[in-house]
């Protein structure tokens, strides 16, 4: 596999794990000092701190779904750099809450003895909408089989 694939693959397989809470999974996308910067509020410093946040605050009550495409890779030896349009939803019915939007990631990634893995990550959002899933009397959502719950 080329650089620029494994490199796909590798952040496919980070937004795919959290999708499905497979954190181990989700752990081992990224480097151990690897920083995150998601929007305006959310900052981490190293792998630990971010996994247990996501593991904590992206638990079973919540459905996610990130949807990241139209990849600009660059490769610079052992390092590379790469910029996303990402699409995501968030549904928690404990809340009746469910957010949906758009944004661009950047990222950075290094060549390991494991392969290409993540670096540094965030986003800037195009937009964010929430809305109240009272508004939506019907609306159902039931966790499927693939989470890892």
């Amino acid at each position: 596999m080329d650089d620029i694939e494994a490199i796909k693959a590798v952040k496919y397989r980070y937004l795919r794990a959290l999708d499905t809470k497979a954190w181990e999974d989700f752990e081992d996308t990224l480097t151990t000092d690897v920083t995150g910067e998601y929007g305006e509020s959310l900052s981490f410093a190293d792998r630990t701190t971010l996994v247990d946040f996501m593991r904590s605050t992206v638990g079973p009550a919540v459905i996610t779904e990130h949807r990241a495409d139209h990849p600009v890779i660059t490769v610079n030896g052992d390092e590379a750099t790469g910029e996303w349009y990402l699409q995501d939803r968030v549904i928690v019915t404990e809340f009746k809450f469910m957010l949906f939007g758009a944004a661009f990631y950047s990222d950075r990634y290094r060549r390991t003895a494991d392969g290409w893995k993540i670096c540094a990550t965030g986003y800037k959002r195009t937009y964010e909408a929430t809305l109240s899933l009272d508004d939506i009397p019907s609306f159902q959502c039931k966790p499927g089989a693939a989470l890892n719950l």
